[in-house]
């Protein structure tokens, strides 16, 4: 035990300590946090539907109707007639001919990867991609080429080295990290070209991005394009789990092949009824959408109004503070203003890039928005005064280095 809590102090020491918040009473713009009112800067609820009396409502009646539980896996007996329901009307929301609806997004990342890919192949991941995409590698036991982010002549040399063993290109459709989108036009022609699969992890972009918020696969036209794009059920649909939108040959393979879906229990069904009633207000108010975009682009230029400069196309706005214990700082004096805007460290981001991940929801308004970017500009311009930076540049990086590990060759997954 000394070992681990040595181990501990140094994690305290590098400010890389992480401790559970407690949240009362629902998700919303304002929660109480640890017994006190914050506005709340850092949840993925986009639209604001995880409080939703509709959405609340359906949750409840399937807990009457079918239980708190679904029993088993759903190649057991845990596949019930909700979870079907759900993923029809996901594959007709996201205009495919099958989906099939996964536990988790890591479940989900993890599981597909590792079916897609197998010894021998080659898996082209982005060097931001989401920590279960980078596991699902892991687990594929393939080869994996990291190429720099979203650097399509990169990923084409890596594919050419790969010499007809790339098997596919998986990438984050909006990185959760910093708030910008993949190329994903291009990085379709270039798997067509070397005949490789594409596979799009678009939790972020669903309910953001695209034509009536159907994500940044549609925003980009290639919808007919990419193998699998994967979503969530816990962001802007405010319930929990995901799924993976296919065709129906693809979708079958899925689901005798995908270990995370064959061994896990299936999704409990007030958390698919809740998903459902998210989903059928997003297609009946595709005003919320343009609600979350105008939320962040007013953020955006409050922020910039006050000489904080965060580069983002999406409701996701890192601001990029650099050190670790200067992020927690920020974070916490910012808690103490009744602001709660979470602190990135590392292992979640490269070292030196540590940030305050703003998110914005549709639920926020311009009167709590634009006084929060005031706090945060004044907090950040203290925290810099105080390390003695004169002109410190909150947008980028703290190094000129690029914010990930780049490779240039096939390595084993990173």
């Amino acid at each position: 035990m000394n070992e681990i809590q040595e181990r501990l102090e140094e994690i305290r020491e590098l400010g890389l300590y992480r401790k559970l918040r407690l949240i009362s009473g629902p998700q919303g713009p304002r929660v109480l946090l640890d017994g006190r009112p914050v506005l709340l800067l850092c949840s993925n609820n986009y639209l604001g539907l995880a409080d939703h009396p509709r959405v609340r409502e359906a949750a409840a009646e399937a807990a009457m109707r079918y239980g708190v539980g679904a029993g088993a896996s759903r190649l057991i007996s845990g596949n019930m007639t909700i979870h079907r329901r759900l993923e029809e009307q996901l594959a007709e929301f996201k205009g495919t001919s099958a989906c099939v609806v996964f536990g988790s997004g890591y479940l989900a990342n993890t599981g597909i990867v590792s079916a897609l890919a197998r010894e021998g192949d080659v898996v082209f991941s982005d060097a931001l991609n989401h920590a279960s995409i980078v596991d699902g590698c892991r687990l594929s036991r393939a080869e994996t080429f990291v190429y720099e982010h979203c650097d399509l002549e990169h990923l084409e040399w890596g594919l050419q080295e790969a010499d007809g063993r790339g098997s596919l290109i998986v990438t984050d459709g909006v990185f959760s990290m910093d708030g910008d989108v993949a190329p994903l036009q291009e990085i379709v022609e270039l798997a067509q070209r070397y005949d490789a699969r594409v596979m799009v992890d678009d939790a972020h972009g669903v309910g953001s991005l695209g034509p009536e918020g159907r994500g940044a696969v549609a925003d980009a036209g290639v919808e007919d394009e990419v193998d699998v794009v994967i979503g969530t059920l816990g962001k802007a649909l405010g319930s929990y789990g995901a799924y993976a939108c296919c065709d129906r040959t693809m979708a079958k393979y899925l689901v005798n092949t995908a270990r995370s879906l064959i061994f896990s229990t299936a999704l409990p069904p007030p958390a698919v009824a809740g998903a459902i009633a998210a989903l059928e207000l997003l297609v009946e108010q595709p005003e919320r959408v343009l609600k979350l975009q105008r939320n962040a682009r007013l953020l955006k230029e409050a922020l910039a109004e006050e000489g904080v400069r965060t580069e983002s196309e999406t409701q996701i706005l890192p601001i990029v503070v650099g050190d670790a214990r200067a992020a927690l700082a920020a974070s916490e004096r910012l808690l103490e203003r009744g602001i709660f805007a979470q602190a990135i460290r590392p292992p979640t981001v490269p070292d030196g890039t540590s940030r305050l991940r703003l998110a914005v929801m549709a639920s926020h308004s311009a009167s709590e928005l634009k006084p929060a970017a005031r706090e945060i500009a004044q907090i950040l311009d203290s925290e810099a005064s105080q390390r003695g930076e004169v002109a410190f540049d909150f947008g980028r990086p703290a190094t000129d280095e690029p914010p990930a590990r780049v490779f240039d060759h096939l390595t084993e997954a990173a």
